[in-house]
């Protein structure tokens, strides 16, 4: 591993999270992944997301494909409480997509409500495999219509993805819970599914904390063809020490 990690990053988590996608992507051997953001916003991070990947894909020499969801308007209505409606407010974080795309060279935005284009994006773009996803659509409607893409063929996914979700703990005002929000999307998705599972990336709980490593998670899908695959150290010997 080089010193890429070392350095300071203004979103460490994202840096993080895309380096050890490409890393698993290219151990799996995979020619070519993708990082999406679920939740433009202004593009602040769109725009950092895309500079990470660009200098990762050198460094680990695997393409690696960006995306954009949102839907350039703002924040949705609430559907109902799930959707924390005491905090959230509709139309807040809206784009400005003119001044964004002349930021950008090569993430590619997707427009639209999630609801749909969720359902469309495999068929319209063919993307490389999903290796790392950043969630921070706010509301539990629209994170539980993110989460669906993980149902899509598995040629579309690598068989365990970063996933980083940006509003699972909040503040005095968010108060979230476990029934409310995108807590409650992964929850119910848990619940849902037998061979798919999203669970907090426990490693990081023994490792230096770095900002928003709390916020990071692992998608697993047993079932998927390619989970069993090796990917560990090929030297994995420990022998008896030399008398002394």
């Amino acid at each position: 591993m080089t010193e890429y990690l070392a350095q300071p990053f203004e979103r460490p988590y994202y840096a993080h999270c895309v380096w050890n996608a490409a890393v698993l992507g290219k151990r799996l051997g995979y020619p070519a992944i993708s990082v999406v953001e679920f939740g433009v916003a202004g593009g602040n991070g769109l725009v950092l997301l895309e500079k990470y990947a660009t200098e990762i894909s050198t460094e680990i020499g695997i393409e690696i494909q960006v995306y954009g969801f949102d839907t350039a308007e703002g924040l949705p209505a609430p559907v109902d409480y799930r959707d924390i409606p005491y905090y959230w407010q509709p139309g807040a974080f809206h784009m400005d997509e003119a001044a964004l795309r002349s930021r950008l060279t090569h993430a590619e935005l997707v427009l639209g409500d999630i609801r749909e284009t969720s359902k469309t994006f495999f068929e319209k773009y063919q993307p490389a495999p999903l290796a790392a996803v950043f969630h921070d659509m706010d509301l539990y409607s629209s994170t539980k219509a993110g989460l669906e893409m993980f149902h899509a063929d598995e040629k579309y996914r690598l068989p365990r993805v970063f996933c980083f979700f940006d509003d699972i703990f909040g503040d005095e005002l968010t108060l979230c819970c476990d029934f409310t929000g995108e807590r409650l999307a992964i929850n119910e998705f848990n619940e849902s599914n037998e061979m798919k599972k999203i669970s907090p990336a426990y490693y990081l709980q023994i490792r230096p904390v770095f900002p928003g490593s709390p916020y990071i998670y692992i998608f697993h899908d047993f079932a998927h063809s390619r989970y069993n695959d090796f990917v560990g150290p090929p030297n994995q010997e420990l022998p008896l020490a030399p008398n002394p």
